[in-house]
């Protein structure tokens, strides 16, 4: 009796604490399953051959007799042996996407160095201004940018199209990194300004190094903006199919009569798979980069 008594009551904290506990593997369970269910539906529609998935629809998994890969050897092969041409699509995507990654990083590392660093008149809202101009629908842009870039003989090539990624990718990036370069010490650049640095050279050797985390998530994220991005590809590219992206190819599957849903599926996972290997090969470098700018201690 004596023991029973003397027991601690099951306080409040100790009942959140279990609650919490069950509810965060119960969201992290739910937020798995509707995110890897239709990934893993779609690997499977693409590995079936289109009389198994029109017999039997609902079936969730693929026998060793059905499994083929011939739809990803149609999505692949040039078009001019018959296929769909997804690897030279593939190789212009990744140009695009690379292209925009460097010209972004060029214009927004000095960009949002100068609204971290530099005092000026309505320097506190620029960010701000930065992100508000993110938020602007692409339809908004688009037809001046076309009318423009046409003008200067930039239609459709991927350069112009890299270029033309600015416009969405900039803000954002600036803002990120902005974030990040105010909780670099100043006292550290101040210390290589006494050694002699120039500030070009404070940029390169100082504060490009301790933010080489920020570099890694703002990169990463502009290269799945420019890799996903469909309708300025479409209006700067829709007259030079050579130079097709793969978003325009999937949408050219996805509009086609004889096109079988299975190479769909297949040409959907081409799409996906380079950008979640990216992802899960950056996932640290990307997950410190956007919270290392949350602390303003």
């Amino acid at each position: 009796m004596s023991d029973a008594r003397s027991q601690v009551p099951f306080s409040r904290a100790q009942f959140e604490e279990r609650l919490f506990g069950v509810l965060r593997w119960v969201v992290i369970a739910f937020l798995a399953v509707i995110t890897l269910a239709p990934f893993y539906y779609m690997v499977l529609l693409s590995v079936k051959p289109i009389d198994a998935l029109l017999l039997d629809p609902g079936r969730l998994w693929v026998s060793t007799k059905e499994f083929t890969l011939s739809t990803y050897e149609e999505v692949l092969k040039p078009t001019s042996e018959g296929g769909q041409g997804f690897l030279d699509m593939l190789y212009n995507s990744a140009l695009a996407s690379v292209g925009a990654v460097v010209l972004t990083m060029l214009a927004a590392i000095p960009g949002s160095y100068a609204v971290s660093r530099l005092r000026f008149f309505g320097g506190r809202h620029v960010s701000a201004l930065f992100l508000a101009v993110y938020l602007f629908p692409a339809t908004l842009l688009a037809v001046p940018l076309f009318v423009m870039f046409a003008r200067m003989g930039l239609q459709g090539s991927l350069v112009g199209l890299a270029i033309v990624y600015i416009a969405q990718t900039v803000p954002v990036s600036i803002y990120m990194m902005k974030n990040y370069f105010v909780t670099i010490p100043f006292s550290i650049e101040e210390s290589a300004a006494l050694d002699g640095c120039s500030r070009l050279q404070i940029i390169r050797k100082v504060v490009l190094p301790l933010a080489a985390p920020s570099l890694m998530a703002t990169g990463l994220y502009i290269f799945m903006i420019a890799w996903n991005e469909f309708l300025f590809a479409l209006l700067f590219l829709a007259a030079t199919p050579e130079s097709w992206t793969v978003s325009l190819g999937l949408q050219q599957l996805a509009n086609g009569v004889e096109v079988s849903k299975t190479v769909l599926m297949a040409g959907s996972v081409v799409l996906t798979i380079p950008v979640v290997v990216l992802f899960l090969a950056a996932e640290r470098l990307l997950t410190e980069g956007l919270t290392s700018g949350a602390d303003k201690s």
